[in-house]
């Protein structure tokens, strides 16, 4: 059997194609985890901003265990500035500002707005 003039080139267009299509899954899958962990992130906020509602503020134990629980979920170099850390009366507006890395590189800026009804 004589092989044809050509079929090398094919192999390796079609090889090309194989591996532009692996690096773009991968992409796509570091992409996902990326936002896996920024929906995690809103959850965790959802939770303390629930919290807040109830005891009018952003206890100081509370705010220990958001930062432990946002650093599990990936996040880094946390800030808390602009959350309602002091109480706040029933029917006050209480502030739930997150701003942090995930993964080191990216930046996220989160805010929560409820009112105290406790």
């Amino acid at each position: 059997m004589r092989s044809e003039a050509g079929s090398v080139g094919e192999l390796l267009s079609v090889c090309m194609g194989m591996l532009m299509m692996s690096i773009l899954l991968l992409a796509y899958l570091d992409c996902l985890s990326l936002l896996n962990q920024k929906a995690d992130v809103n959850q965790i906020m959802r939770k303390y901003i629930l919290r807040m509602e109830t005891t009018g503020e952003l206890t100081a134990a509370d705010r220990l265990e958001l930062c432990a629980e946002l650093e599990q979920a990936g996040a880094s170099q946390i800030d808390l500035a602009g959350t309602s850390t002091t109480r706040v009366g029933y029917g006050g507006t209480l502030t739930l500002h997150i701003r942090g890395k995930l993964r080191g590189n990216y930046d996220f800026e989160e805010s929560r707005v409820s009112t105290a009804k406790y």
